[in-house]
């Protein structure tokens, strides 16, 4: 548990979670229904926890 970054794992959920509801949210004031709204921000939430967490392993220590 050396060297552990507790930041990065907390970094990754916060980003994912802030991108669904981001995503949400201006499909629902772009006139899209909360169901396919919530469907789409999920969508976005896996991409962007792809992306950050590839980011991540991807950076130099």
């Amino acid at each position: 548990m050396k060297k552990y970054n507790f930041i990065r794992p907390i970094m990754l959920i916060a980003i994912a979670l802030l991108t669904k509801s981001l995503v949400t949210n201006l499909c629902m004031v772009l006139g899209m229904g909360p169901e396919p709204a919530n469907n789409l921000g999920f969508i976005s939430m896996l991409i962007a926890g792809f992306v950050v967490y590839s980011r991540i392993r991807r950076s130099p220590k």
